[in-house]
């Protein structure tokens, strides 16, 4: 029978008995279910072209914290804290500063909350916690102050092109500002967006956008017929469903744990442990993929997340994607593996640490996510590994990547030698992630005799490592998120991405200057 006490509601504890799962994570599920319908209904009934945006935030805001109510309980004060007081950090403090204080007053409760809750009450538990839709609404403040200081405070031309159009040029109201950090969409689950996509999205614009031309260069945006997300939204569903089938069934029986059993390390060939730490690492991911994906389904299901047409003319709901499976499977480098999974946190990282670092962007980006996700140590010892393998990718990338482009079948075989690397890596690098402890982690590193960190090392040694050239898009450069050419939020895969840019349109001084800044 699931025991687990809550501090949220017990209506479902019948439902967690009978399903055998923690009430916390019943309740999320069945709340976010809630959630869905609820996006149905609010795309329905309450669309901008029949109600106005002031009812549309505070019915957004109003079930968003009824929601938190019912899952949290009394911790759920906590949200309302924060941004309350980030918001009269914002208004006291003015345009030219507030960022600072805002991004240190809002990690800093976040992390308080986190040590509380870690070192105080349920050390090691992995149910659904009031800290995790904190660590999204820390994004949420800390992203709006940067984006208000660039556009109230700084100048045009200081600013990169992603930047003046993300930029926030007004102040918003306490209701927008609150709709925009507890909305019933992305409380409980995310996904971060702009403050600006959030509020176009209110406002009914977001079917307003910009068409690609047959070059791939952007044209005037025209108007068309709003687009339905019916067909994603079950294609998201359905990709929910797989998901959780497989964490309950498959993900249980291949524990990371075992890892570090000392039987299994005792008797296990090496070929058998790297086999099973890539499957362990491997079945540990759909859990991920079901929460992040239901998330997206929810708020493609109340018209949030339009991205625009690809070159096809097909409508694109990946505005606000939070990763692409595909993609992470596939992988053949540390690079491309970041750059789809937790996507808008990877933007967030950027915006907020990457571009605006002077001194060593790489390592204070991964120390930012440490500190952002949480204090068990297992999380310090992972983002550490992380910076060493990411450099070493790089140096390796960098030094021999040239050698093997032709012909084809030397590029197959340096793909599929890649993809192996780079799971082995990604696996290796996770493992303290999942362990959270430090003795448990450091027996995983020792029964493989810190193999990785030492080639790691000796390959920054030995080869010579280019310089970031920052501002620019280049394969050297170590960015935790997609960097295009037009604009930032069109966070496609590399290769793989759509050549359109379809940028969200607002008004025709603000399309001069996107289109001005695409020139340069």
């Amino acid at each position: 029978m699931a025991t687990t006490s809550t501090t949220g509601s017990t209506l479902l504890q019948p439902l967690s008995n009978a399903v055998q799962l923690p009430i916390d994570q019943v309740n999320f599920v069945v709340c976010q279910l809630f959630a869905l319908l609820a996006a149905i209904w609010f795309r329905t009934y309450l669309h901008s072209s029949k109600t106005s945006s002031f009812i549309r935030h505070v019915v957004a805001t109003l079930l968003g914290l009824y929601l938190a109510l019912f899952c949290f309980g009394w911790y759920a004060l906590h949200f309302l804290v924060q941004s309350g007081i980030s918001y009269c950090i914002m208004i006291v403090i003015g345009v030219e500063n507030m960022h600072k204080y805002c991004f240190v007053f809002a990690l800093g409760y976040l992390t308080v909350c986190q040590i509380t809750r870690v070192y105080i009450f349920d050390y090691g538990q992995y149910s659904a916690d009031f800290s995790g839709p904190m660590m999204i609404i820390t994004q949420k403040i800390t992203s709006l102050a940067y984006e208000i200081h660039d556009g109230m405070f700084r100048k045009d031309e200081e600013l990169t092109s992603s930047q003046r159009g993300l930029a926030v040029r007004r102040m918003p109201s306490l209701l927008e500002y609150l709709s925009y950090t507890c909305n019933f969409m992305g409380i409980l689950a995310g996904p971060l967006c702009s403050y600006r996509d959030y509020i176009i999205f209110i406002e009914g614009r977001a079917q307003h956008r910009a068409q690609p031309s047959p070059s791939g260069k952007e044209e005037m945006p025209c108007e068309r017929a709003e687009p339905s997300p019916n067909i994603a939204v079950i294609q998201k569903l359905l990709i929910c469903g797989l998901s959780l089938l497989f964490h309950l069934t498959i993900s249980k029986t291949l524990s990371v744990e075992y890892n570090i059993d000392e039987r299994f390390q005792a008797t296990a060939s090496w070929p058998t442990k790297v086999v099973y730490l890539y499957v362990s690492l491997l079945a540990a991911r759909p859990k991920y993929y079901f929460a992040w994906t239901l998330a997206d389904a929810i708020n493609n299901a109340a018209g949030f997340g339009f991205r625009g047409y690809d070159e096809n003319g097909t409508a694109r709901w990946d505005l606000i994607s939070n990763l692409r499976i595909q993609q992470i499977e596939m992988s053949t480098s540390f690079k491309m593996f970041l750059d789809n999974w937790n996507i808008q946190t990877a933007l967030w990282l950027k915006r907020v640490c990457y571009e605006r670092a002077s001194l060593s962007p790489t390592i204070q980006t991964f120390i930012l996510s440490a500190i952002w996700h949480g204090v068990y140590p297992g999380y310090y010892l992972t983002f550490l590994t992380g910076v060493v393998m990411t450099l070493a990718a790089r140096a390796m990338r960098n030094n021999f990547r040239h050698y093997f482009i032709e012909p084809p079948q030397l590029k197959l075989l340096y793909d599929v030698l890649t993809w192996i690397m780079t799971q082995i890596a990604i696996s290796y690098t996770v493992v303290p992630f999942v362990l959270l402890s430090i003795k448990p982690s450091f027996m995983f590193y020792s029964s493989w005799y810190y193999c990785l960190h030492i080639a790691g090392i000796l390959i920054l040694l030995l080869l010579p490592v280019k310089k970031t050239q920052r501002g620019k898009t280049t394969h050297e450069n170590v960015q935790l998120s997609p960097s295009r050419k037009f604009d930032e939020r069109e966070n496609s895969l590399g290769q793989n991405s759509f050549s359109t840019t379809n940028n969200v349109c607002n008004q025709n001084q603000e399309i001069a200057s996107r289109h001005s800044s695409l020139k340069q």
